[in-house]
């Protein structure tokens, strides 16, 4: 199992989590969909559950901390500073959306949007390090922002989080992965291909499976819906999703040489 202990290094996606109005609705959904094991739910929480894989932490669910929040999917990046970091985005044209905030003794955070209006978090750990377990069935793979004009965005990330880029861009479709000195991509930036479906600028999370095509159809019998349907990539077969609350996501099963590290 590719485990993960303690805190992850900065700029580094560290946790993922869905909003949602019905949270129980949420727990049925993900528990049949991956069969993962819920945590928490206390009341001096907010409700907040932790899904684990053979009891390390893949992913969370929250409840809507506001009524016009969107019932979304956010990646949380790592740091040791949300503060310095919030000012970051605010300098780079970015918005800071929620916070800096302490989270009681979990950490703190921040919630914000970069220059194309993509939403994304910051997370200084405390007693809550993120995941535990990372590209394997049921966790996270990888994470992606996707958007209509790329440059200014690998910009603005360049100057928060210090990413370095590969760029792998094919006709078509401009793409590049980021990386944090030793050269070992762990995440990608890209615009949408001009024939694409009308998606907003956000981030993707990408959540790893045995089958994708058996996965789309669990998700089809658990209420959810289908944007995008199965489809090879040189990476996995792919596919794009959503709850039955709305939450768009990806899925992805690796090449039959496994998932990457």
């Amino acid at each position: 199992m590719p485990i993960h202990e303690g805190s992850w290094p900065d700029g580094m996606p560290c946790w993922v989590d869905v909003s949602v109005p019905d949270l129980d609705a949420a727990r049925l959904f993900y528990e049949g969909l991956f069969g993962w094991e819920m945590q928490g739910g206390e009341p001096e929480y907010g409700g907040y559950l932790n899904c684990a894989k053979n009891g390390r932490l893949a992913a969370g669910i929250s409840p809507k901390m506001m009524p016009d929040a969107p019932t979304a999917w956010l990646v949380h990046f790592a740091t040791s500073d949300v503060d310095a970091a919030a000012e970051r985005v605010s300098g780079n044209g970015g918005q800071v959306v929620m916070g800096p905030m302490e989270v009681m003794d979990l950490g703190r955070l921040a919630v914000c949007a970069d220059p194309s209006g993509a939403r994304f978090g910051l997370w200084q750990p405390g007693r809550h390090t993120g995941v535990g377990v990372v590209n394997e069935p049921a966790a996270l793979i990888w994470t992606e922002q996707l958007s209509r004009s790329s440059e200014p965005i690998r910009a603005f990330y360049s100057a928060v989080f210090g990413w370095e880029f590969h760029d792998v861009s094919s006709e078509g479709f401009r793409y590049a992965t980021f990386f944090l000195g030793d050269d070992r991509d762990i995440g990608g930036v890209g615009e949408y291909p001009d024939d694409d479906l009308e998606l907003p600028a956000q981030w993707w999370t990408y959540l790893a499976v045995d089958d994708t095509d058996d996965a789309v159809d669990r998700v089809v019998r658990l209420g959810g819906s289908v944007i995008r349907p199965p489809s090879d990539s040189p990476y996995g077969r792919t596919a794009i999703v959503a709850d039955d609350q709305g939450a768009s996501f990806s899925l992805m099963a690796a090449p039959p040489e496994g998932y990457g590290e």
